[in-house]
């Protein structure tokens, strides 16, 4: 035992000073082969002298596999291994039961390595592989260690006899579209996985095994040696591979661990280890990641056009000649081919027309490799001079008027030529937003929101968003929203508003596109107030009667209304799959509504006052069994606010619970599953008293939870009336099984008043860390000058709400509504408040350094 152990330290030892070696030595040279190689073959040594030392059985076999099969293993890779085992000792050995074998994997970590381990029989392997593509794959790279030659040589020969080229390369393209919704299609998350995501390693590995399957060869000169690719090409790929391997490289020596998430943490390091400089306009962050863009954006183009040529060799279609389709394209296999090569050179038109036809055959499944690498050649033919072709822009133009738009617009953006026909878009390709929700790079974010408007004219996604998909399918022309998407953000980093300057090039390219001025006013309203009806949602109070009658001036009728909601949800949703939820959606749908009815000329409940509110609250009361009048006693306590605050049924929520006891003693709390989406909706009575809104804000973050909405009230003989809807942070409970701790918990911290922690630490996001936001803070009167609004503007974090309630509190300032707006990383709060230091001007500035002092992170 004494001598495993010295074993065991002397090989970690090696280990650490071999891989120290390697490192030095990749400082020097930046050698990445160097490095892979090196350290798999200091893991083989290790795993070889530790096999040889246990004296394991002859008949078994130790072979690498997966990346580690390959011979080259990154920093912070796992070791992948496989132990082959014969019939004969399949079963003890497969259950864990063999000594040798526990006694060996227990080594293996005493070394240091991270292992990842399988044992079983040949038979059992393939059992596997033809259950598990990812099995298969691993295994398509096995490398013998140690151990039984023989026995290995059984299994690869078993291996190659059942593997199925055509089979595998269809379950590695299954695989990769799986893949690459994951990622939502797309390379460029301001986050991406350099392994993993679209255009990062994966795509090149997926190409070298499918290559390795068919026979074809393991590097790229031998797809090249078979003409599957050009010469060109092959510097190309090289390039490309060589990039993500040294940043994956020096992301694991970064971190010291397996990591291929490039986060905002790591980004501004990365750039100095990979040498890249700041310029006068960007940081070496913002450099690197422009420049993984691009080499992500060459990689999925690549991807595109291997597997497709390999498509062709592996999966012979049924030969046939050439469908003709006009004089420049034909359809070959079910994909458009240019009937000569040279055919955008002579007709720069083409490069438009290509696009047409895949929008509008639905039998097209793609272009020809030929045809891919003629536009690839051709890009430069998009010039000032093709811009100004009337025949070129009415061509453009109706592409926007096709059904499926997404995909060949996705395509002309990889390919170059959305930017090079629009500078404008050109200029925002790769660029980082510095902001706390968007999580894709302006050109993609743009592409998300188009995407999102296209499927609420899809019938297959109806039941995701019905009230989109219904409005969408009343809407003529959705043309003109999917060019208003495009032109909603083309302006961000130039610097100034990106609305106003936005709203020019949509003129200029309506103007120029001969689009008429009644759409052209649609296209550039929506550019301008793009962020108009959300920052109403969030931010205004929608019970205020004057607030839906200025934004219904703003829209001025029903068919800019209905382009704007829908561009905005498309928006939100298109920024982050955090910042969209159902209250969110709840706040624009009712504001919709709301206008609607202004622009209609029908009534309103908020502005036709409160009695068809408190009638539909009567009917509902009537449906529950309640008899007439029982209402009364608790209404007469509540004003008008009240009502215009809370809709009908939350009014007769809050009904059911206390009409039979409207002066209660003790305190009464009642929550249930908010009707309105995800997260719960929690109602507070009791008599008013010092701190309470603090106290409960205190006791949601001591939970856990988030308040996303909160409604304040109090009653005309002095009780609070308080409601909230609340999500949690991250909650391992069902909400509804935290309904009886909260109703609980509450209750009897209102009934106690125990004294108010100090406030709730927490940690801050990663967002926060690198993009700071400055806090705000603005209190002023509002029109009749009684009370006023507080809009406070900063970093989200746990206890947010409840350190700016404490404050509140200590500078006796009462609050009566309170809009809350998360914005990602980011909040945006309104307050309806009043108190004696709001009206002089030092208590009022305290007031304001106190609140800032809180709110910075």
């Amino acid at each position: 035992m004494s001598e495993l152990r010295e074993l065991a330290a002397d090989a970690r030892r090696r280990l650490g000073e071999g891989q120290q070696a390697l490192t030095a030595a990749w400082r020097e040279k930046k050698d990445g082969v160097a490095l892979l190689r090196g350290r798999a073959a200091l893991v083989d040594n290790a795993l070889r002298e530790v096999w040889n030392a246990l004296d394991m059985p002859a008949t078994c076999a130790l072979a690498a596999v997966g990346g580690y099969g390959r011979g080259a293993l990154y920093p912070g890779s796992d070791v992948d291994l496989l132990i082959l085992v014969p019939d004969e000792l399949g079963i003890a050995c497969e259950s864990g039961t063999a000594p040798q074998l526990e006694q060996l994997v227990g080594l293996l970590w005493d070394i240091g390595l991270d292992i990842g381990h399988s044992v079983r029989t040949i038979d059992h392997c393939l059992d596997e592989a033809e259950r598990d593509i990812t099995v298969k794959t691993a295994l398509l790279e096995a490398r013998y260690l140690a151990g039984s030659r023989a026995l290995f040589d059984d299994f690869e020969q078993s291996y190659n006899a059942a593997l199925e080229p055509a089979a595998f390369f269809r379950a590695k393209q299954l695989e990769q579209a799986e893949r690459y919704a994951r990622f939502n299609d797309t390379p460029y998350s301001l986050e991406p996985n350099c392994k993993e995501s679209p255009g990062g390693r994966r795509d090149l590995q997926v190409i070298r095994w499918v290559a390795r399957a068919a026979g074809i060869g393991e590097d790229w000169k031998a797809l090249a040696k078979a003409k599957l690719i050009t010469t060109s090409e092959v510097r190309q790929l090289e390039s490309a591979d060589q990039f993500l391997r040294d940043l994956r490289i020096e992301l694991h020596l970064l971190t010291g661990r397996r990591e291929d998430r490039l986060l905002f943490d790591h980004q501004e390091k990365l750039a100095a280890a990979m040498g890249v400089h700041p310029t006068d306009a960007k940081r070496a962050s913002e450099v690197l990641m422009q420049r993984y863009y691009q080499n992500a954006k060459l990689v999925t183009q690549l991807n595109s056009l291997v597997m497709q040529v390999l498509s062709d060799r592996l999966l012979p279609a049924r030969e046939g000649p050439p469908i003709i389709i006009d004089a420049h394209f034909q359809m070959v296999r079910e994909q458009l081919d240019v009937r000569t090569e040279d055919v955008f050179q002579r007709h720069p038109r083409a490069i438009l027309e290509c696009f047409l036809l895949q929008m509008q055959r639905s039998e097209l499944k793609g272009m020809t490799p030929r045809t891919l690498r003629a536009l690839w050649r051709a890009q430069d033919r998009v010039d000032a001079a093709f811009r100004r072709d009337p025949e070129n822009r009415a061509l453009f133009l109706k592409l926007f008027q096709q059904n499926h738009l997404i995909h060949p617009l996705r395509r002309m953006n990889q390919y170059d030529i959305l930017g090079r026909y629009l500078p404008a878009f050109g200029q925002i390709v790769g660029q980082m937003q510095h902001d706390l929700f968007h999580v894709y790079t302006v050109d993609q974010h743009i592409l998300q929101v188009m995407r999102n408007l296209r499927r609420f004219a899809m019938p297959e996604f109806a039941h995701e968003y019905p009230f989109c998909s219904r409005l969408m399918a009343g809407f003529e022309k959705r043309w003109l929203l999917y060019v208003a998407a495009l032109f909603h953000d083309i302006a961000k980093g130039r610097g100034g508003d990106h609305s106003q300057l936005g709203k020019k090039d949509a003129a200029r390219f309506c103007r120029d596109h001969g689009v008429s001025e009644e759409d052209t006013a649609l296209v550039v309203f929506l550019v301008e107030h793009h962020l108009t009806m959300s920052q109403v949602a969030q931010k205004q109070d929608l019970a205020d009667p004057d607030v839906i009658l200025a934004f219904a001036r703003k829209v001025g009728d029903i068919r800019r209304l209905t382009a704007l909601y829908l561009l905005t949800v498309a928006d939100i949703r298109g920024t982050s799959p955090k910042v969209w939820n159902a209250w969110k959606g709840k706040l624009l749908e009712d504001l919709f509504r709301m206008t609607a009815g202004v622009l209609k000329g029908t009534a309103v409940l908020q502005l036709t006052g409160v009695s068809e509110r408190q009638e539909e609250a009567r009917g509902i009361l009537r449906y529950h069994g309640l008899r007439p009048d029982v209402e009364l006693e608790l209404w007469s306590q509540l004003d008008t606010g009240y009502f215009m605050r809370h809709t009908a049924e939350e009014i007769a929520w809050h009904t059911r619970t206390l009409y039979h006891r409207p002066s209660s003693p003790e305190p009464v709390v009642r929550a249930r599953l908010n009707p309105m989406g995800d997260g719960l909706q929690v109602m507070v009575y009791a008599k008013d008293q010092p701190l309470l809104f603090a106290r409960l804000c205190g006791f949601f973050a001591r939970l856990g939870y988030s308040i996303v909405d909160a409604k304040i009230h109090t009653t005309r003989h002095g009780y609070a009336l308080d409601s909230f809807v609340v999500f949690a942070f991250d909650s391992t409970l069902a909400y509804r099984d935290m309904i009886g701790l909260i109703e609980h918990d509450i209750t009897e911290q209102l009934t106690q008043q125990p004294p108010l922690p100090a406030g709730f630490g927490g940690r801050l996001s990663r967002l926060v860390r690198h993009f700071p936001v400055t806090p705000e803070v603005d209190i002023r009167a509002d029109e009749r000058g009684n009370q006023y609004l507080m809009a406070i503007s900063a970093a989200d974090r746990p206890g947010l709400l409840y350190a700016i309630a404490r404050v509140l509190s200590q500078h006796g300032i009462t609050l009566h509504t309170a809009k809350i707006a998360t914005l990602g990383e980011r909040v945006e709060d309104v307050f309806l408040i009043s108190g004696r230091e709001l009206a002089q001007t030092a208590t009022l500035v305290r007031l304001e350094q106190d609140l800032l002092t809180v709110l910075q992170v």
